[in-house]
């Protein structure tokens, strides 16, 4: 039985929070925010609190926050003896270094409030600052996802850039295409079997091999269509600067 405290109640504290209450082997004997009361209905589950001096003592202390209040929080738990380990992509685990035993526990997944996701297959990427850190995250990841990983700060940092543009910067685009149809008065669910087709074929094809439309082929009276449809300038520049970027990636690959 691993025994650990969850500090933070955003999206993934939350998720993180109602997976763990779920697992036999896992024991969640606190949670805490600085908002009780985002916590307050769950008081009957879990030891609540928002008060750092009195969490209990536990076998590992889960720092579900913000990647700017982690050195803060992690500072005011040097008192206690069980493992820290924070849940950022992008912070070092070194963030935690005063800490004896300390890591990272980073599941990699954008996650929303009210939509449930599935951990079993979610990767779960593991850095711990020795074999005792290590272990136990590695334990406590087993008992949510079959999909976990060794990875380093370095190569972690690199992963949380990739889910940037494929997450972040892809429904950008989605919200990009969303208003174009409107402006033309189509429905966007015309295109969600595309989005479905295109993500569907990267599980079995490169990116690269995937890559289509005039970009690609540069079809220059097409393009120049395009930029003439679109009204917002903002529009007309990713546009153009997304063309580039395909051509000369076509180009590069050439070489």
């Amino acid at each position: 039985m691993i025994k650990i405290s969850i500090l933070g109640a955003g999206n993934l504290g939350r998720h993180l929070f109602n997976n763990f209450i779920q697992t036999k082997e896992v024991e969640v004997i606190q949670w805490f925010n600085r908002n009780i009361n985002s916590i307050e209905s769950h008081k009957n589950e879990v030891s609540i609190t928002n008060r750092i001096e009195e969490l209990k003592e536990a076998d590992l202390y889960l720092l579900c926050l913000s990647d700017d209040i982690l050195p803060e929080i992690s500072a005011k738990l040097n008192s206690l003896k069980g493992i820290v380990a924070h849940t950022a992509g992008s912070v070092s685990m070194d963030v935690l270094s005063d800490h004896e035993n300390h890591g990272v526990f980073y599941p990699l997944q954008t996650f929303s409030k009210n939509r449930a996701v599935v951990f079993e297959n979610i990767p779960i990427c593991i850095e711990g600052n020795n074999n005792l850190s290590e272990e136990t995250l590695n334990k406590l990841a087993k008992h949510i996802s079959k999909n976990i990983h060794a990875i380093n700060s370095k190569q972690r940092m690199g992963l949380h850039t990739a889910a940037v543009f494929v997450n972040n910067f892809t429904n950008h685009l989605y919200q990009i295409g969303n208003e174009i149809c409107e402006e033309q008065q189509v429905s966007f669910e015309m295109l969600l079997p595309l989005i479905n087709e295109t993500a569907s074929k990267i599980e079995s094809i490169t990116p690269k091999e995937v890559q289509t439309g005039p970009a690609l082929r540069k079809d220059i009276n097409t393009i120049q269509k395009h930029l003439d449809l679109l009204s917002n300038p903002e529009f007309k520049n990713l546009y153009l600067t997304l063309t580039d970027s395909i051509q000369k990636n076509d180009e590069h690959s050439k070489l």
